[in-house]
Formats: structure tokens, C-alpha cells, sequence
């Protein structure tokens, strides 16, 4: 960062209050046989070699959704920021279409550290990854084995994809929802196109991969200005999801700096599930609480969430520089 630098510390109080003008520039990149797309965001007026921060959307999310909200908030406090679309969603390519595979998605955030660390204007001894809800449990396994992470960010995050679907998924319509999975993987194993589901519903009891009013609302609203979101994924993604164990990384995440963001009505994954998580891991670690549902962290109150993330990027990747192993 250059002179005009104005994040600052005292004692452990750090707060990032710049407002650099951002850059942007398309980008692409390889990643399990397909190219991922996105931006690369970077403060104009920054001089030398920037710490960077590489982050991918939620579940059905691309990337003018609001992950890029984030990610411009974040260059305009001084860091060079990517921003890309996960594989088979968006601007980038991969087959089948809709379909969130939980392991290309991380080994697309590796190749996304890759590709960010060999940027000229990137120190990458200082490379921090974010992610929310579906990224969110991402980048907990990522920072836990990728030691090239030197700080971490995990918003809402996606935790035990069993316990979740016990959880959120009635009774009624549990069964019927393995049987259709049982259906699919017949249909494919014969060469028939993927089953397809709605990612959210305004229809009450409808099966899809994110219930409730909530998210309807959310999803539609993003929708507005990120036209290349389709409300629809494979049916198969929520079998990949269920086996997902996000929360057996974290205790390995230490000596990688950890901020997990929670709110505490989340409607999406239970908040029990996020503070026992949070509980295993060991130091440096902090915890923020925010009030509202899953999606209240992106707009009513992004003043917390934005500036609790980027004060801790600065704190980690700026100011006491990485801790983490290498």
C-alpha cells in the first residue's frame, strides 16, 4: 500500500478506511479441465506489491452477485482482489451446467490462489481467501491444507451437509427427495441429462436447495443485476452437498488467522452448528455474531460484516504481516 495508506492500529483495534478507486480487469484461468472466468479488482492508487484476496460465490451464486460487493469493497481498502465464477456456473465453463461439485469447487479456489500469486503486482506471501454460505465452509477446508493461505474469512458458512439436510428438510418430503436421487443416478448411469431443481421457491413446500422466504427474496433481488443467475441446479448437488463435513477442518486452520461470521437467526444452517465449530478451532481466532437471518450478512448489515472482513485482511495480510506457516 502507498502512503496514502490510512488503515491503522492500535493496540488489537484495526481499522481499514481507505478508499482507493478499483480497477477492473477480466481474467481467466484453468481449473479441472475447464477455464473459470472472473475479475481481477485493483486499487489504482496502491503502489507495490499488494496482498490479495481470492473468493468465489455461495451455492447457485455468480459472481456480480454479492460476492463482488465484497470484493470491491475489499480493493478499495487496498487489495488486489479475484473475483471468479465457480466451475459450471456463470462465465465459466465446465459440464454439466448448474451442477455445485463441492471438490472442483476448492480445487477451483486452489487454482484460483495459483493464479492470483502469479500476478506481477501480487506479494504472494500474502494471499487470504473468503467465502459465504456454500464458499463459506470452502474455504475452512482450504485454509486448513492450503498453506500458501495466510488468512481466512468464513461468512455463514456451509457446515455438516448431513446434519443440515435432517434438519431442513421435512420429513415428509426427506424420503421422497432420496428417492428422486436414487432416480437420477439410474437416469445419468443411462445417458440421460441431469435432474434439475429450483435453487429457491415462493412456493411453500416445494423442494428446492434453499427454503424459505428468505431466500426467495434474496436470490430474486440479486437476480435484478446479476443476469447470468438461473434458479436452477442439478439435483445431484444437494447428494454431493449431504456428504459434506466442513466443521472436521477447522481445529487444523491454526496458525492461518480465522474471522467466522455467524447470524445468529440463520435460518439456512443452524447456529449450534456454527459455534461448535467455531469452538474447535484454536488461536488466532474471532468470532462475529450478527443479528438477522442467513442473507441479513449482505445487505442490512454489511456495515459489519464488510468492515469486520477487511479490518481482518488488514490486521493478517497488512499491518502484522502473515503468521502462517509455510
Amino acid at each position: 500500500m502507498n502512503n496514502s495508506n490510512t488503515a491503522t492500529h492500535t493496540g488489537n483495534v484495526v481499522r481499514n478506511t481507505n478508499e482507493f478507486s478499483v480497477d477492473r480487469a477480466q481474467v481467466s484461468f484453468s481449473s479441472c479441465g475447464a477455464t473459470l472466468r472472473g475479475l481481477l479488482l485493483r486499487p489504482r492508487e496502491a503502489v507495490g506489491a499488494l496482498p490479495a484476496i481470492v473468493m468465489a460465490p455461495g451455492m447457485s451464486g455468480v459472481k456480480e452477485g454479492s460476492v463482488l460487493k465484497y470484493g470491491e469493497y475489499f480493493a478499495r481498502g487496498g487489495f488486489a482482489v479475484l473475483v471468479y465464477d465457480n466451475i459450471n456456473f456463470g462465465e465459466s465453463d465446465g459440464e454439466p451446467r448448474q451442477e455445485v461439485d463441492p471438490q472442483f469447487q476448492r480445487r477451483g479456489y486452489r487454482d484460483a490462489i495459483t493464479f492470483v500469486s502469479s500476478q506481477p503486482e501480487v506479494d504472494k506471501t500474502r494471499v487470504g481467501i473468503w467465502g459465504s454460505s456454500y464458499a463459506g465452509g470452502h474455504v475452512l477446508e482450504i485454509a486448513a491444507h492450503d498453506r500458501r493461505v495466510k488468512c481466512v474469512v468464513s461468512q455463514i458458512a456451509h457446515i455438516n451437509g448431513y446434519a443440515v439436510f435432517g434438519r431442513r428438510v421435512p420429513p415428509n418430503l426427506r424420503q421422497a427427495a432420496l428417492e428422486a436421487q436414487d432416480a437420477d443416478r439410474e437416469e445419468r448411469f443411462r445417458g440421460q441429462p441431469p435432474a434439475m431443481i429450483k435453487a429457491v421457491s415462493d412456493i411453500p413446500n416445494e423442494f428446492c436447495a434453499m427454503s424459505g422466504a428468505a431466500a426467495y427474496e434474496y436470490f430474486t433481488e440479486q437476480a435484478k443485476t446479476a443476469s447470468n443467475w438461473q434458479n436452477r441446479i442439478t439435483l445431484r448437488s444437494l447428494d454431493l452437498t449431504r456428504g459434506l463435513d466442513n466443521g472436521a477442518f477447522v481445529k487444523y486452520i491454526s496458525p492461518t488467522p480465522l474471522l467466522m461470521i455467524c447470524a445468529i437467526e440463520d435460518e439456512l444452517i443452524p447456529i449450534d452448528l456454527s459455534l461448535e465449530t467455531f469452538a474447535q478451532a484454536l488461536e488466532p481466532k474471532k468470532l462475529v455474531l450478527i443479528p438477522g437471518n442467513h442473507f441479513s450478512a449482505y445487505e442490512q448489515e454489511f456495515a459489519i460484516t464488510g468492515n469486520e472482513a477487511r479490518d481482518w485482511f488488514t490486521r493478517h495480510l497488512v499491518i502484522g504481516g502473515s503468521i502462517a506457516l509455510n
